[in-house]
């Protein structure tokens, strides 16, 4: 233990922001005027500190067994220092344990577990999320086309750049798997008079969308169906299909059926845009190391999984779809979470109360103690590359070679970037 205290004392002295840390029997170590301060309960708290495992020590955090005193950025900016390996690919994964990650994987995405896991997550509290998301509960990865965007400007751009990039038009049947709380749903349908429907697992969020469309009087060409998108069923298939922020609770083992699935809901010729994240390195299959991924699975997604985007695309040319454009916005998602993080940080109080009130004092302070770390330390993960944040489009060809804008395109898209990017595209400009 004297090793351990003696190397953490070490590395507090060459960190980038001050960080005292109080020791379960009263000791103080660190520098004495200190932008943080972590008073630890337990030794393992001070072991994982101490081995730069900063997810169990987040983990610690959560539980009460660790009291944070300070603020967020200087915080991440801390435990980027203690690292003691790049948490991408610090871990090899022998082929037994890939065995057994399947196995578990596939035991986790039945269609009751999803619904679960998509319950414990996205309907904690729709005024919680209110509160640091933009106005349209927009919860994924933003799109700065120019530096001095707002966040909400941000999300309309991003809604805007997945609609260009699908080639939108009107009257066109247009699918959001995982709407969320109907951002890009209502986008295409108002924007680009598009028919759309939308599926979550949600029910908070089927209901906020629902009264959308009422209010909005948009029930005659846009619905939201509370559905698996294993189960969506359809007479006709759709032109168009979007999936933001949805694949990463799919899982690997179900990777194969997820872009089968979409294969069958489109029609030949039409366009697919996968948006979601991925993994930084490419033996992540156990999650991030140094604790991040184990603590991502037990407090904010369990479930989740995520996979590099190289592997991702080889499960899509297996099930038929033909990747056309792939375009990484990992910064901007660094950027959209710390825009989140910051907004909650200020409203720390109203977050609590309302928390509280829905879910008790002791759960609810567990879950803002668990969000407050999962959005700042996302935007650290992004910003250092640990994960990414990928655009594919695909197309399911048509297998004859006079259709589409060129010969050989077999189906809809341009093979140009020209259309998404010029302001007379179809649709406004962000």
């Amino acid at each position: 233990m004297k090793h351990l205290l003696g190397s953490l004392e070490t590395r507090l002295a060459r960190l980038p922001v001050g960080l005292a840390v109080v020791l379960p029997g009263g000791r103080r170590v660190g520098p004495a005027q200190a932008d943080l301060c972590l008073q630890l309960h337990d030794r393992m708290a001070l072991v994982a500190l101490a081995m730069g495992e900063i997810g169990n020590v987040g983990a610690a955090i959560v539980e009460g067994r660790v009291e944070l005193q300070g603020g967020m950025r200087p915080l991440m900016a801390a435990a980027a220092a203690l690292l003691h390996h790049d948490p991408a690919r610090d871990e090899q994964v022998n082929w037994w344990r890939r065995v057994l990650l399947r196995a578990r994987s596939r035991a986790q995405h039945t269609r009751g577990r999803d619904a679960q896991h998509i319950e414990s997550h996205y309907d904690l509290s729709d005024d919680f999320y209110a509160l640091w998301l933009d106005p349209r509960r927009v919860y994924s990865c933003a799109y700065f086309r120019s530096a001095d965007m707002t966040l909400a400007q941000a999300q309309e751009a991003k809604l805007d750049h997945i609609c260009r990039k699908l080639m939108l038009r009107p009257g066109e049947r247009f699918l959001d798997i995982g709407a969320g709380w109907g951002g890009l749903l209502l986008w295409a349908a108002e924007h680009y008079g598009v028919d759309a429907t939308g599926i979550t697992l949600s029910r908070h969020q089927h209901a906020h969308v629902q009264r959308l469309i009422e209010e909005r009087g948009l029930g005659g060409r846009v619905r939201m169906q509370l559905l698996d998108y294993r189960a969506l069923q359809v007479e006709r298939p759709f032109d168009k299909i979007a999936s933001v922020g949805m694949f990463e609770h799919v899982g690997h083992a179900q990777m194969g059926q997820y872009f089968a699935t979409v294969l069958r809901l489109l029609r030949p010729g039409g366009l697919f845009m996968n948006h979601g994240i991925t993994a930084g390195g490419l033996d992540n299959a156990a999650g991030l190391g140094a604790g991040m991924g184990d603590f991502i699975a037990r407090y904010i997604f369990p479930g989740g999984e995520l996979m590099h985007v190289s592997r991702a695309l080889q499960e899509m040319a297996r099930a038929g779809l033909e990747m056309v454009d792939t375009e990484n916005l990992r910064p901007h998602y660094a950027r959209t979470l710390w825009a989140w993080s910051d907004a909650l940080e200020a409203q720390l109080d109203d977050a609590r109360r309302i928390l509280v009130e829905q879910h008790g004092a002791e759960r609810g302070e567990k879950a803002l103690r668990a969000y407050r770390l999962y959005l700042a330390g996302c935007a650290l993960a992004f910003e250092h590359g640990w994960i990414a944040l990928h655009q594919m489009l695909a197309v399911r060809p048509t297998g004859d070679v006079e259709h589409g804008p060129l010969r050989g395109a077999q189906s809809d898209y341009a093979f140009n970037r020209s259309y998404m990017y010029n302001d007379g595209a179809s649709g406004p400009a962000p």
